[in-house]
């Protein structure tokens, strides 16, 4: 078969399976079909698919295949991160800073500590820390994997919960927006290249300009103009930060976070969300799935993601909880809060997939990463939603 015929053999596999297991194992409650689509990429794995069928793996999988498949998931994920810095509302977390600051740098700092010292334990061993890694950037790095909230994913949760617009739901996504700016900017600093500092330098020195007159373009533009232009600013912005070692996901990131969400429709950009999720964000999954490696052994791949499991979430409901005693919430607003800022799936698996590109952690922690964020994700509804039936009065409580 010639490429393009195994390209579509691929692409039927990337939306059937996940779709079939979500749909007949009616997996909604625990497991969405984002979460699913990632653990089918796994199964599609060389770790998996590929000892169990090599030979049909390295038959439908080609290089040129995969090639194929990464522009996809490139273009997706850069379109996914530009669209959670749209999403970031500052304003709000301003508004309520005592309260927005204390409780989010306490999420985030509490996790980043406890996955520190998991990455402490992990350096012990031998396989997980990347050729190209410093033992300060492995360390940070895992930590704050395991400090990560996934907004995007978090928005899509409290929509099922039915708490996204509810004062709750508003709190909430001040906490996770600010965590968020916070991920970034270590991730820069992770990725700080000192042969190549100049370059950098010069990158967010023009980004500062260029960010300025982007703005004043986009407030004279007509909104349907303005979906396009932003698309061209997320290329350069992408492209620019790319090219001076960062990676281009921070420049996707920074694209979106100086972008107004009020210059777009609301309900346009919700469906945008959910559609690069249907159409796009699978290849993604498939992709990162391609790079699972389970070389030292399954036993120690799971060892470490249950460590790392565990110092993510402990470190984060113990986060919020100190913040819930200092700011004298409601006995259980600290535990439902707490779990669902403890969601990782996306962000982490991106942030990951950077720290693997660089060659920071190797593809067994990496897979290890990818299975903590699997698991603390379909941890949230179950154990949330029987909370907020109990406390619905927390719902309503805007502060």
């Amino acid at each position: 078969m010639n490429t393009t015929e195994l390209f579509l053999i691929a692409m039927t596999i990337i939306f059937t399976l996940p779709w079939l297991i979500w749909r007949v194992g009616r997996t909604d409650y625990y497991a969405p079909l984002v979460v699913v689509q990632i653990i089918a990429g796994i199964l599609l794995g060389p770790g998996i698919l590929g000892r169990a069928f090599p030979d049909y793996y390295a038959f439908v999988f080609t290089p040129a295949v995969i090639q194929s498949l990464n522009g996809i998931a490139w273009w997706a994920v850069m379109l996914f991160v530009m669209i959670a810095g749209i999403e970031l509302d500052l304003r709000k977390a301003w508004a309520h800073r005592r309260e927005s600051t204390l409780t989010a740098g306490l999420a985030l700092g509490t996790p980043l500590l406890f996955g520190c010292a998991a990455a402490g334990l992990l350096l012990a061993g031998d396989g997980w820390a990347g050729p190209k890694a410093q033992t300060w950037q492995f360390v940070l790095g895992v930590g704050m994997a395991c400090a990560v909230t996934a907004l995007p994913i978090l928005i899509l949760l409290m929509e099922k919960l039915a708490i996204l617009r509810q004062p709750i739901g508003q709190r909430i996504l001040r906490y996770a927006s600010l965590d968020d700016i916070a991920i970034w900017g270590v991730l820069a600093l992770i990725l700080m290249d000192w042969t190549r500092v100049g370059k950098q330098l010069a990158f967010l020195a023009a980004f500062v300009v260029a960010g300025a007159l982007f703005r004043r373009l986009m407030r004279r533009l007509a909104e349907r103009d303005r979906w396009y232009v932003a698309l061209i600013w997320l290329a350069a912005c992408a492209f620019g930060a790319d090219w001076s070692g960062l990676h281009f996901m921070v420049g996707a990131f920074l694209a979106g976070a100086i972008i107004d969400a009020e210059w777009f429709d609301q309900e346009r950009m919700d469906q945008l969300r959910h559609h690069v999720l249907l159409v796009m964000m699978p290849v993604f999954f498939l992709s990162t799935g391609l790079r699972t490696d389970w070389a030292l052994g399954g036993a120690a791949v799971f060892l470490a993601a249950a460590l790392l499991l565990v110092a993510s979430v402990a470190g984060k409901l113990i986060g919020v909880r100190i913040a819930g005693r200092l700011l004298g919430w409601a006995p259980g607003e600290a535990g439902i809060i707490g779990w669902l800022l403890q969601t990782k799936a996306l962000i982490m698996i991106i942030f990951a997939n950077i720290l693997l590109d660089k060659q920071i952690i190797t593809s067994e922690a990496f897979t290890a990463l990818l299975l903590m964020a699997v698991a603390s994700t379909m941890l949230t509804v179950p154990v949330v939603a029987p909370r907020l039936a109990r406390l619905k009065e927390l719902i309503l409580r805007s502060a």
